[in-house]
């Protein structure tokens, strides 16, 4: 059984240590998206304290991390490029999967837990960001159906956009 569910507090170690798991993955594949200075343990902590921090679980156990906001992202706005839609979304951040469960084919899970809680919201827009060279990223996107719609800059970087309706 598969479940997305709010990440809890005393979950914090396990969300932290998947995302240094998804970090050391992307440094193996060849690039840096996420550097020793982010995501923090701070910034972590914040997300699920907000109530943004969701785990992705089989069985019960923790396979992937991330950040949903309904609030929007406020670089979203100012894309180089175009959105598919102006309705409300839902943004993914900071999305990876522990290592034991890599590999396995389950981001089309991942999308389709997403997209079944922001229906529960009557969201009907998924946003996501990607650095250039996560082409692993790019191609799980396109694979799940988001369209490439442009580029967003964050802290200075230009990173590539996608949304899915």
């Amino acid at each position: 059984m598969v479940t997305l569910e709010p990440a809890k507090p005393h979950e914090l170690d396990l969300s932290i240590a998947i995302l240094r798991e998804g970090r050391a993955f992307q440094q193996e594949q060849g690039f840096t998206q996420w550097t020793d200075d982010y995501p923090t343990p701070a910034l972590i902590e914040n997300d699920i304290r907000e109530g943004g921090g969701y785990l992705f679980k089989i069985d019960g156990e923790a396979a992937a991390y991330m950040y949903l906001s309904f609030d929007g992202d406020p670089t979203y706005p100012s894309i180089e490029g175009k959105w598919l839609s102006d309705i409300p979304y839902v943004v993914i951040h900071r999305i990876a999967f522990a290592r034991r469960f890599a590999g396995r084919g389950l981001s089309t899970a991942v999308f389709d837990a997403i997209q079944a809680l922001c229906e529960t919201r009557g969201v009907r827009s998924m946003r996501i960001d990607t650095d250039k060279k996560n082409q692993r990223m790019q191609h799980v996107l396109e694979k799940n159906g988001f369209a490439f719609c442009g580029y967003v800059l964050f802290d200075g970087d230009k990173k590539w956009a996608y949304e899915k309706l």
